[in-house]
């Protein structure tokens, strides 16, 4: 054990092994001279007696939430020849500032270690930091490959992100970032920007009148094209006189050339070519880009007041992240439109972004409406079946347990969209249990929602359930005040015979059917009854369909429905013709009495699969296997 420690926590010599994390390949590329790469967490802790688990993030790095379960990181690392290099200096400033700067549009913050290695008689010295896992924005934009009106629309919200994280920086904390361009923003698997590259990030001290020096400590980071006049030619007092917002702000108009024209900035005058530039941008770009610090226009304007950020997708997302603020006929309007709506969005950004997490999110945490679920099922419809058991199942799950009686009917009514994605364990152990107290709810609408949800339930739910507690529900529900309940009832059970084992459906079917359905005083609860019986023949023996069945059944024959009649005859016809091929089996020499006989092959008796409602006249609705 201590041995495995001192791999960990060693300084000298062991690099990358400092890192509780796995480095894996870097992208083609970053901001500066830092190496952008893959990663995964190690799961290392679980090994670990519980004091050295407590004590493992002092002794291996800085380590806010860093996960151990093999999830996906991004690593950042920079390496000099020694402890003194300017650029390790910088750099130290950037995971300073990155762990103490906490934004939405900030890249999130994991752990940073720094670790020295020996090649011969040099020493190198890598500084790591771990963040949430993202992708170079270059990179992201040429995967994903959106074009014409869906590029802008996605453009438009991932500026309005970065352009709220120089806000937040330069009106809030007082902070320039000094080097806003294309490299310095990355995108995180659910499609956000986030600002980052913070080695040159310092405070904006344009009120001490006192200061001379530079403001920006690591200016020299900077590539000359991307600096504004007054930086170019260090004219700090210029600068201090200038707005907080004034360097950044030309950062924000770098990085909206370089996105449209697809290529790097070389040089400062390529900044003139506006060819690229959408036209409803192009003001605001300009005043970004000015010449005088002091007219250039501030961020905070920016997303207030710029036309082209008001488009479908970035109304959209900010309705969806303000949801909580929105009124409860706001949410029911809004997301009875989502799914019309979602269909003109760029649909990457739908499934990663608008469906997942915020529509998903929403919903377990109970500030969406109702009509949310059904955008939910009709946008996860777009997933693959993998994806769908992933991304959205586990919400559907969650939601069984909600106390919102509108939720619960829209997740009952929907139930056959999903149904087949939730596995046997799930049906049984978390969701039946809650579904289960449909049964007695005082809603008739709610009960019978609950007992048609069983059809798609009942098969996956283990037998212990079934006849533990669904049949006694069921048994309850023969008796219910609604008829059309009863019927359904009747016809469920119809349906879940073969679920049954032999004991059970001795126990059951015969007393629901011949002594409870036959005797309703609904007509198509008779006629449901009779059609169960016809579809459950097999499970009878000869003395029961001759003593218990055929008696019940002819009495119907005369029922005042004449839909009852004609059922009655039908199966009165059916088992006759059961016992006559009994009869001729003895007469044959065949004295060995069968357990049980039955046709399934009569038309229109072998399944039932029709329901009832409680809003229609015709009742009973059969359908041929």
């Amino acid at each position: 054990m201590l041995k495995f420690l001192k791999g960990v926590v060693a300084g000298s010599g062991t690099g990358v092994k400092d890192l509780p994390y796995n480095v894996g390949e870097p992208y083609s590329s970053a901001w500066g001279s830092w190496t952008h790469s893959r990663g995964t967490s190690k799961a290392i802790h679980r090994s670990l007696p519980l004091f050295l688990f407590l004590c493992l993030p002092t002794l291996i790095g800085t380590s806010d939430s860093a996960p151990d379960d093999g999830s996906a990181v991004s690593v950042f690392s920079l390496s000099g020849s020694n402890a003194n290099d300017g650029h390790l200096a910088a750099g130290r400033n950037g995971v300073k500032r990155l762990r103490t700067v906490r934004h939405p549009n900030i890249l999130s913050f994991l752990h940073s270690t720094e670790a020295e290695s020996f090649d011969g008689s040099s020493a190198k010295v890598t500084i790591y930091i771990v963040t949430e896992p993202v992708m170079p924005l270059k990179e992201k934009v040429k995967e994903l490959g959106l074009e014409g009106t869906q590029r802008d629309e996605y453009y438009a919200w991932g500026l309005h992100r970065i352009a709220k994280a120089v806000s937040f920086l330069n009106n809030d904390c007082k902070l320039v970032h000094g080097n806003v361009c294309l490299e310095s923003v990355v995108v995180t698997q659910t499609l956000d920007w986030k600002l980052h590259a913070f080695d040159v990030l310092s405070e904006y001290d344009g009120n001490n009148e006192a200061v001379t020096g530079p403001m920006l400590q690591y200016e020299w980071l900077i590539g000359s094209q991307y600096k504004p006049m007054e930086l170019a030619k260090s004219d700090w007092a210029a600068i201090r006189k200038s707005p907080p917002w004034a360097i950044d702000s030309w950062g924000l108009g770098c990085l909206i050339y370089e996105l449209f024209s697809g290529v790097k900035l070389s040089k400062t005058e390529e900044l003139r070519n506006t060819a690229s530039i959408p036209k409803s941008l192009l003001p605001d770009y300009q005043r970004l880009l000015s010449s005088m610090p002091s007219r250039r226009l501030n961020s905070s304007k920016l997303v207030e007041n710029c036309e082209y950020f008001q488009n479908k997708l970035v109304d959209t997302i900010h309705f969806m992240e303000i949801l909580n603020l929105k009124d409860s006929v706001e949410k029911d309007t809004f997301f009875r439109k989502l799914p019309n709506l979602a269909e003109q969005l760029p649909r990457q950004i739908v499934l990663k972004k608008v469906l997942l997490p915020l529509l998903a999110s929403a919903l377990e945490f109970g500030s969406a409406a109702a009509p949310a679920l059904t955008a939910l099922l009709k946008l996860g419809a777009w997933l693959s079946a993998d994806e769908f058991s992933i991304k959205v199942v586990p919400t559907i799950v969650k939601l069984f347990a909600s106390n919102d009686r509108a939720i619960r009917v829209g997740l009952l009514q929907h139930i056959d969209q999903y149904g087949e994605a939730l596995s046997a364990q799930t049906i049984d152990e978390q969701v039946y249990p809650h579904v289960a107290t449909g049964f007695t709810d005082t809603s008739a609408f709610l009960r019978e929602m609950t007992l048609k949800s069983m059809l798609v339930l009942a098969p996956k739910l283990s037998q212990r359930t079934l006849s533990g507690s669904l049949l006694k529900y069921l048994s309850k529900l023969q008796i219910d005040d609604e008829p059309a309940i009863r019927t359904n009832t009747t016809i469920l059970l119809g349906n879940i015979a073969s679920l049954l084992n032999e004991g059970t459906r001795k126990r059951v079917l015969l007393n629901a059917f011949a002594g409870r359905a036959l005797r309703d005083q609904f007509s198509p609860a008779r006629g449901a009854g009779l059609v169960a019986l016809c579809a459950t023949s097999s499970y009878y023996e000869v003395t029961e369909v001759a003593t218990k069945i055929l008696p019940v059944v002819v009495v119907l024959t005369l029922d005042p429905d004449s839909d009852v009649r004609s059922k009655a005859f039908q199966t009165v016809d059916q088992f006759l013709q059961m016992m006559r091929q009994y009869h001729e089996k003895l007469s044959s020499g065949d004295t060995a009495e069968p357990t049980s006989i039955g046709i399934s092959s009569i038309a229109g008796n072998a399944s039932l699969i029709g329901y009832s409602s409680l809003n229609s006249h015709h009742v009973c609705n059969y359908v041929n296997s």
